[in-house]
């Protein structure tokens, strides 16, 4: 089984850059069964921020573009 995984920064708001690469990761997982993973990215600590981590996941969900556990 195939994971997809997409792993953005709690930085900021999402970017054309990101949608673009979740949604080929997302497309490539769902293409062959598999499932897709969000992980956050917390790397850069002084910028990181819960609410911004939260506002990127409504996102994608608004998009249609929901992590899949199994």
């Amino acid at each position: 089984m195939s994971t997809g995984r997409f792993a953005p920064s709690p930085t900021g708001v999402l970017h054309l850059g990101n949608l673009r690469t979740a949604l080929a990761s997302w497309l490539s997982a769902k293409a062959q069964g598999g499932r897709w993973l969000v992980r956050m990215e917390d790397v850069d600590g002084p910028r990181c921020r819960r609410d911004l981590g939260d506002q990127q996941l409504r996102d994608l969900a608004a998009l249609g573009l929901n992590p899949t556990c199994r």
